[in-house]
């Protein structure tokens, strides 16, 4: 019969089956931060279980870490409580930690493929809904709640009832300065934030074929903003060679990685294709995922905005998108922090100068992005263009640290969620792609990258 790659992960990982669709799953890989963690540690140690297998498990400061003088102790006193307790129960546990200042801290869903860690054929889970970020590399990876970090620590195992799955296909070309940050909008704009709840989502077609595994990574990050339970894409070549280049693989170990791919006859429970023609660069209006638009569209042509969504932005339904003034720009997040999307920032910006009434913060995700960045002189061209240039955090993309979108003022933001107050009490969100970022803050308002790239 044949299977989805979907399927070939999951069964293989089922230590047992308790009823239909309800199985006993062991977990591979556990990404650890501190803001889900406390009151799981708590419970296994109150319970005298302590944490079956350390080794499987990893950790990392990035939801509360300041991206400035990281040298300094944390100021905010919840975010420093926070930090400790990670720092703390990690010890107890014998578990490895990348805290503040180790040259291998960073956003956990960053870290993970950058160190090699993040394999095909993994069952991957993280106390944090971006965990689908990992499904890029062929795997199964999701968010988990508190209590399910807990079970994770003293089992290594979950019981979980069974997603269905569904294929998401996209061929042909794309646009000028359509990137995967575009596609992904584009999909969310048109299934909507349930479109695909009790799914998980394989991207299949040539779009994807054709992406590297950043950008790979980008898409599957945001599976969760149309309620998918994960994404993923198929092992290719492109994914085995981004692994080779990290850590030694065998060639067993990539025959292995292959034959976990869907089987060409393989039957979805849900199939939804698009035409790669149709996607332009795309920005958000209002104040979910699923209100993208075109830069060349009026901000009233979002089928998913709501009355109440336009007032907290501070919108006129028939003003252009492209329209509209800023004051922010947010590079980074694990959707859009790694070294490529610096890359394209840094060649966008070159030579030219930020708005002088835009705040512009680029923040890598993690030490490794940073250090390369610095390596490429990135971060030169940044400061030039009046950019600044931070330390690797979770940062402006949901503000539980320092850096805080003002209340009122207008961000475009290269990352995951633009709920009311996400970035900051009061602050309002444009999602974009890094390209459109860039574009924006060298105008001063929302602006279609291609503007710029045709005069470039």
């Amino acid at each position: 019969m044949s299977k989805t790659l979907f399927d070939n992960i999951w069964e293989r990982h089922v230590v047992k089956n308790i009823a239909e669709e309800l199985d006993v799953l062991y977990i591979d890989q556990h990404f650890i931060h501190e803001v889900t963690s406390p009151q799981a540690f708590d419970g296994v140690r109150k319970r005298g279980v302590g944490v079956f297998r350390p080794e499987k498990c990893l950790a990392t400061a990035d939801h509360n870490v300041p991206t400035v003088n990281q040298s300094e102790p944390i100021k905010d006193p919840q975010s420093a409580i926070q930090v400790a307790s990670l720092e703390k129960n990690c010890e107890e546990f014998g578990i490895e930690l990348y805290s503040v200042g180790h040259e291998n801290q960073g956003i956990v869903h960053i870290i993970g493929p950058d160190l090699g860690i993040t394999q095909p054929g993994m069952t991957i889970v993280c106390g944090d809904s971006h965990t689908s970020t990992h499904g890029a590399f062929g795997t199964i990876a999701f968010g988990i709640g508190t209590s399910q970090v807990e079970q994770v620590l003293a089992s290594q195992c979950l019981v979980l009832n069974r997603p269905r799955t569904m294929k998401i296909e996209i061929n042909g070309s794309l646009n000028l300065g359509v990137t995967a940050k575009d596609v992904i909008l584009y999909i969310i704009s048109q299934l909507g934030t349930e479109g695909a709840t009790g799914y998980f989502v394989e991207y299949a077609g040539e779009v994807f074929e054709n992406f590297s595994m950043d950008e790979r990574m980008t898409v599957c990050n945001m599976s969760i903003e149309m309620g998918a339970r994960g994404g993923m894409v198929g092992v290719d070549q492109t994914t085995i060679d981004y692994v080779k280049e990290r850590v030694p693989i065998s060639e067993e170990e990539i025959d292995k990685w292959l034959s976990l791919n869907s089987d060409e006859d393989s039957v979805f429970d849900r199939v939804t294709a698009f035409d790669g023609k149709d996607i332009s660069p795309m920005v958000t209006c209002g104040t979910a995922p699923d209100t993208g638009i075109n830069l060349n569209a009026k901000i009233g042509s979002s089928k998913h905005l709501s009355a109440k969504a336009l007032k907290y932005m501070q919108f006129d339904e028939a003003a252009l998108i492209a329209d509209q003034k800023i004051d922010y720009v947010f590079i980074g997040s694990c959707t859009n922090g790694r070294i490529e999307d610096l890359r394209a920032v840094a060649k966008m910006v070159d030579g030219k100068s930020k708005a002088d009434h835009v705040t512009v913060w680029v923040v890598p995700g993690s030490m490794k992005v940073r250090a390369q960045a610095i390596e490429e002189g990135l971060d030169k061209i940044f400061l030039a263009a009046g950019f600044e240039f931070r330390e690797p955090g979770c940062s402006a993309c949901l503000a539980m640290n320092e850096d805080k979108i003002p209340a009122g003022s207008l961000c475009v933001s290269t990352s995951n969620r633009n709920f009311e107050g996400r970035q900051g009490p009061g602050s309002r969100t444009i999602l974009a792609s890094p390209l459109t970022a860039t574009a924006s803050a060298i105008t001063g308002r929302v602006t279609d990258p291609t503007q710029i790239m045709e005069f470039a």
